[in-house]
């Protein structure tokens, strides 16, 4: 019975080398998830930090860019207006005389002659 007492010993130790084995690797690929978890984590924060900052970014360019708008606008508005000053001097002139002109000739047709 010594060698069946032997075998049977022998049986049991493979067994628990086994479960030690299972075991082992149980906690190598929890700890691996873990690991794995936490650097997904990391990286997920950076690029969140990332995505907002850029987003910051855009924000404060965009509102600074309203101030340089509208000083823009309104220098290409006075533009405007001194250009359309400019051209009514021009024409101001002709269209007195045409004016001028026009009533003449409503009060020659009247017979009124052109009072002034």
């Amino acid at each position: 019975m010594d060698s069946s007492h032997e075998g049977i010993q022998m049986l049991l130790t493979a067994e628990q080398e086994a479960q030690e084995m299972v075991a082992a690797a149980r906690n190598l690929k929890t700890a691996r998830l873990r690991q794995a978890k936490e650097e997904a984590e990391k990286e997920a924060a950076l690029y969140r930090s990332n995505m907002e900052s850029e987003h910051r970014k855009k924000v404060d360019e965009t509102s600074g860019n309203s101030g340089f708008t509208a000083e823009r606008l309104g220098e290409e508005t006075e533009e405007k207006i001194q250009n359309l000053n400019k051209s009514a001097s021009e024409v101001q002139s002709d269209v007195v005389d045409m004016l001028i002109k026009f009533r003449a000739v409503a009060c020659n047709e009247e017979g009124k002659g052109m009072p002034l």
